[in-house]
């Protein structure tokens, strides 16, 4: 086993370029599909200065939301070259206790927004089709596809990914060049990047509602900061700037047409495709679903990243997780992906045009963005960054996501409920999770170890106590060395008194850095007591049962212990001792009288843990050697003390 396995930041390089732009920019370099398209819905009558505007507040968009907050600033909040919003409360959680809730909201909401994007980005891009195709259906093809997408998770995606990179450099070669074509016909258009539009664009009506729609520019900015482990931030940044560049142009180009053909446009064109020669729309059509593949594919596999990291925290209970290749990080969650499978198929068939998906996207990830910039002002202020600095990053970032979500909120009835509700039931379960988890901690009882290893020693040598196994080990939850839980103690010596020839003590610490990969041990009596101690960064998976097998095989070889069998018969054939483990369950107490708030969170756990995987699962242990006991959760205040009950004399009897 490694020490320490901790990863470092990827440098820059042309590879990492290329795998930037295939696994970053996927979900907001589809957004060109629909933005300009939600914008102009609606209005009758499209006025110059309203597009100039409406060009100028997503370029000024892009500016401040995308390159400053995320690219300049946010990208500089890695933990050990990770990122992502659980990544930066991880850094911060130990100095403010109470800032889990930010994180359990922008969490909840991240995963929410990933439900949408697939469902939009592919929907959009198939619609293309219709041009050429009127009658052919859409929805049935973007089903087929959202369900061929998610049947290939299990497989991992190391076959697709290699192809990502080119895939959309391609994708980006079109946008900016179909962009540039009209542009060059409508030179005029470039002023759009000039300020001055921004204001003019609030001159019209609804125009702050409108924010709702021009903020669809920047939903995949929170994905820059998620995937710095994957690509490393000096690689997101250079190649940001190749994006940015045929973002804007496409943009502009369809300003450009829209100018140049005001009779044209109506509900039911695409300015996307209405600036694509009438040769290659079925080719284009091909490479923007191919993309918008991508950009799904990024937001899946983000996803089940978001939730491997939640279960780390104690945010989400332990689900079954594969690892479909040997790429590092890539995670396979089966209960999510059919979840997500289910879900985007129900936006796809519930709102059937992309037109009525925009709607509903955008609100959820818009308080993420809030969630963010609020958690990476508690992280400058760990690195001393001066107030002041920081205080106009707030002010300046709370006001434009503060604006963006109050235009978003008027899509709440016009389908941003789902998401919202989806965001909801994700933090409901990430509340109760981890405020259960730090319930069930507060009734743990701890005691000196060193106070037991007498009666451990006297009970390995008592031979009138039927040995209980050759090894017994223990799952602990005492941070300290020397602690033990009561309930273990009481298992060991009360319970069943267990006689072992060894005893062993583990312990699970999740830390803040992503991949530590280390362990301590400490012998209390050589080759009789021994704690071991397991540092785990938490994208670590905690496969305890073989970094246990590998510390007994090291220990082992450096003499420090000594497992043949002691039975007489076993022992002259040199047959190693059996490992017997005991998992102690502790549950709820139904004779202390919780709060409704906390009545609430244990009950709902109770729940919870029936669709999660058990202890034995989560850390790879053998079913064939393991004993689960039940312990009920008791306060220490309640186990000392004394109920005031009066004892009854009972009245004297009279035998005759």
């Amino acid at each position: 086993m490694s020490s320490n396995n901790s990863r470092h930041t990827i440098g820059l390089s042309l590879g990492g370029i290329l795998i930037s732009l295939g696994i970053v920019f996927g979900d907001i370099g589809t957004s060109p599909l629909y933005v300009i398209r939600a914008i102009i819905a609606g209005r009758d009558v499209i006025e110059p200065d309203f597009i100039f505007g409406a060009l100028s507040c997503i370029f000024w968009t892009l500016t401040f939301q995308t390159t400053i907050k995320y690219i300049s600033i946010t990208l500089n909040a890695d933990n050990k070259g990770e990122g992502g919003i659980f990544a930066l409360f991880a850094l911060i959680r130990r100095r403010y206790k109470w800032v889990y809730l930010l994180a359990v909201i922008g969490g909840s909401t991240l995963l929410a927004d990933g439900i949408i994007t697939p469902a939009i980005t592919i929907t959009s891009a198939v619609e293309g089709l219709n041009i050429n195709y009127p009658d052919l259906p859409v929805i049935p093809i973007a089903l087929i596809i959202i369900f061929l997408l998610f049947i290939l998770q299990q497989f991992g995606t190391k076959f697709l990914g290699n192809s990502f990179g080119p895939m959309m450099i391609i994708w980006f070669l079109m946008l900016g060049t179909l962009g540039i074509v009209q542009v060059l016909q409508y030179p005029g258009i470039l002023n759009a990047l000039n300020p001055y539009y921004v204001f003019r664009f609030f001159s019209y009506p609804g125009s702050f509602i409108l924010l709702g729609a021009v903020f669809l520019c920047t939903t995949g900015a929170e994905a820059l900061y998620s995937d710095i482990g994957h690509c490393g931030a000096k690689n997101i940044r250079i190649s940001w700037i190749f994006v940015k560049v045929t973002l804007i142009l496409n943009y502009m180009g369809q300003g450009a047409w829209i100018l140049k053909n005001q009779d044209l446009v109506n509900s039911s064109i695409n300015p996307f495709y209405a600036i694509v020669p009438s040769f290659f729309i079925i080719p284009s059509v091909i490479i923007a679903t191919i993309a918008a593949i991508i950009a799904s594919q990024a937001l899946i596999t983000g996803t089940f990243t978001l939730i491997s990291e939640a279960i780390s925290l104690n945010f989400w209970p332990r689900v079954k997780k594969n690892y479909p290749t040997l790429i590092k990080g890539q995670v396979y969650v089966p209960s999510i992906n059919w979840f997500l499978c289910i879900a985007c198929s129900f936006v796809i068939l519930f709102f059937k045009e992309s037109a009525n998906m925009e709607a509903a996207y955008g609100l959820s990830i818009t308080i993420t963005m809030l969630m963010t910039t609020l958690m990476l002002a508690f992280y400058l202020r760990t690195r001393h960054t001066n107030p002041i600095l920081i205080g106009l990053m707030l002010l300046l970032f709370l006001t434009i996501e503060g604006s963006f979500l109050i235009a978003n909120l008027n899509k709440f009835y016009n389908g941003g409920w789902f998401t919202v509700f989806i965001a909801a039931i994700y933090s409901i379960v990430m509340y109760t999770w981890f405020n259960a988890r730090k319930m069930r901690n507060m009734f743990l009882i701890f005691v000196r170890l060193n106070n037991y290893i007498q009666v451990l020693k006297d009970l390995c040598h008592d031979e009138s106590v039927p040995k209980f196994a050759s090894n017994l080990v223990y799952i602990s939850r005492a941070n300290n060395k020397s602690d033990i839980e009561s309930s273990i103690m009481y298992s060991i010596l009360n319970k069943h008194p267990k006689r072992a020839d060894r005893y062993w003590f583990l312990h699970i610490d999740i830390g803040d850095e992503p991949y530590t990969l280390e362990y301590e041990i400490t012998q209390f009596v050589p080759d009789t007591i021994i704690k071991v101690d397991f540092y785990l960064g938490f994208k670590v998976e905690p496969k305890i049962n073989l970094y246990f097998r590998q510390v007994v095989h090291e220990m082992l070889e450096n003499k420090e212990i000594e497992l043949t069998s002691k039975y007489e018969s076993l022992k002259k054939h040199n047959i190693a001792g059996e490992f017997q483990f005991v998992i102690i369950d502790r549950i709820p107490n139904y004779d202390f009288d919780f709060s409704v708030h906390d009545n609430f969170i244990v009950k709902l756990y109770q729940i919870l843990r029936l669709l999660g995987t058990s202890e034995i699962k989560t850390f790879g242990l053998d079913n064939s050697n393991i004993l689960i006991e039940k312990v009920p959760l008791v306060p220490e205040d309640l186990s000392h003390s004394n109920l005031e009950m009066h004892r009854r004399n009972a009245p004297t009897s009279h035998v005759n």
